[in-house]
């Protein structure tokens, strides 16, 4: 007489947002002989994550209310739970009558979402940190920081975003006081006087939450922003608009093409009195398929030529945060320059920064008090410094993938080993997957490939 093969079981590993939502789309599924779900996540709220459990008041949603869920096909999710709750602040709505609550509330809404589907006992909430996940024949074993060990059939890659790398010329400077290497840590500006003089290496949306962090406290110092280009995230549209542009169809093939039809909607639409906003709204909706579209080569030439005009377009600003940019720019208190730091150095109580400013061969040497890196996650470095997945990298069963955004995946989600060999049932959800989908930043688009890789493991299961 042989027992009953017991039901498969899926860990997520990492339950921020990504995590929660391929979580909770797996559990509400209610599929037939699905065995329990287990998120690994240290932080106490399930869907957190890094960015939604900052408790800096300046820190807001980028994304207007109505347009963020849990579930794609319920885009009010969001918004009604905050109707029913009460919970924003008395200024996350603008004058258009858009609500931006502090950033916090919607990791509230996450875990208060998944949380009848805890209380029925199918998903469970290992709050601790995941150290390593061998193979063991067909399932997996984690080890868990708090001594434990999970062995499971099915595991999700969902891990946070990687620390910024500091920059080569700043090197020298880590450890030293006033020098702030991760702009994401919770305490990271708590020492930056009301008066000191600041310098922001990075220009994208982690510079705009720094500065207005810094304001909200009370700082009235000078702040510089640092950029290669100088370019900085662009706030919401003035007026909404349908979206403009079908770049499917017909999909560009190079970059350069992409770049021409998406001026000429650009053009289209100022002839008709439309800002940019409805084009890469269209971009957005459109981009896993405009990615597909590209060859391997011509990705690279986006990655490397476009990447930076798309981020600063795609990844807006709350109309908060945009006010407190544009006040102190106007009043001299905030200065957004091009060029980069070429050489560092502490010296009595203040760094003194060589900077080349873009396109011009002179070096400027400026003095500040604090130095905060804020150049982005460095994707690549998921390999070292995430134990589990360093792990994962070293018996060979992931790898990076070739545009540096993070880990190499086949079209189902499933992980690529070193020999480029899907991994039966280890799937990589959400923006660690972007080099083979695409758009995975923004959190729409995370939201519905945590439901196709929902869709995927219940597929394999019932398949």
């Amino acid at each position: 007489m042989t027992g009953r093969r017991k039901p498969p079981t899926v860990a997520v590993v990492g339950g921020g947002f990504t995590g929660a939502a391929v979580a909770y789309h797996l559990a509400a599924s209610r599929l037939p002989g699905l065995g329990l779900i287990t998120v690994v996540e240290p932080r106490s709220l399930l869907g957190a994550g890094l960015a939604y459990s900052t408790v800096d008041a300046a820190h807001r949603i980028n994304v207007p209310a109505a347009k963020m869920s849990l579930i794609s096909e319920q885009p009010g999710h969001f918004a009604e739970w905050l109707d029913r709750t009460g919970a924003a602040d008395k200024d996350a709505e603008t004058a258009e009558g858009q609500v931006f609550p502090q950033r916090r509330i919607f990791g509230f809404y996450v875990d208060a979402t998944l949380l009848p589907l805890v209380g029925e006992g199918l998903i469970r909430h290992s709050q601790t940190r995941a150290t390593a996940i061998e193979r063991q024949g067909k399932r997996f074993r984690i080890s868990l920081e708090d001594g434990t060990a999970l062995t499971v059939d099915v595991v999700v890659l969902t891990t946070t975003h990687p620390a910024p790398s500091v920059p080569g010329p700043l090197q020298s400077l880590i450890g030293r006081k006033g020098f702030i290497a991760n702009a994401y840590a919770p305490d990271a500006i708590v020492d930056v006087g009301p008066k000191d003089r600041v310098l922001i290496v990075g220009n994208g949306l982690t510079s705009a939450d720094i500065a207005a962090a810094l304001d909200v406290r009370g700082h009235t110092g000078p702040i510089t922003s640092l950029s290669r280009h100088g370019l900085r995230s662009k706030g919401h549209a003035p007026v909404p608009a349908d979206p403009r542009g079908d770049f499917t169809t017909a999909p560009a093939r190079t970059a350069l093409d992409l770049l021409a039809h998406v001026r000429a909607e650009l053009k289209a639409g100022h002839e008709v009195g439309e800002s940019w906003h409805p084009v890469f709204d269209a971009l957005r909706n459109q981009g896993g398929a405009i990615w597909a579209g590209l060859t391997p080569v011509e990705r690279r030439r986006f990655v490397r030529h476009l990447r930076v005009l798309w981020d600063i377009h795609r990844f807006r600003i709350a109309p908060q945060v945009e006010s407190v940019l544009e006040r102190r720019i106007a009043g001299g208190k905030l200065e957004i320059l091009a060029g980069s730091v070429v050489a560092a150095s502490r010296e009595a109580r203040s760094f003194a920064i060589d900077i080349r400013p873009r396109s011009k061969r002179t070096v400027l040497r400026e003095r500040y008090d604090a130095v905060v890196v804020a150049t982005g996650p460095a994707h690549a470095a998921v390999v070292n410094e995430n134990l589990a997945v360093a792990s994962l990298h070293a018996a060979g069963l992931v790898h990076l993938d070739e545009f540096g955004l993070g880990l190499s995946v086949n079209r189902d989600a499933l992980a690529l080993d070193a020999a480029g060999l899907p991994v039966a049932g280890l799937y990589v959800a959400g923006p660690l997957a972007r080099g083979t989908f695409g758009e995975l930043m923004g959190l729409l688009e995370v939201t519905r490939h945590a439901e196709f890789v929902a869709a995927q493991i219940a597929h394999g299961i019932t398949g």
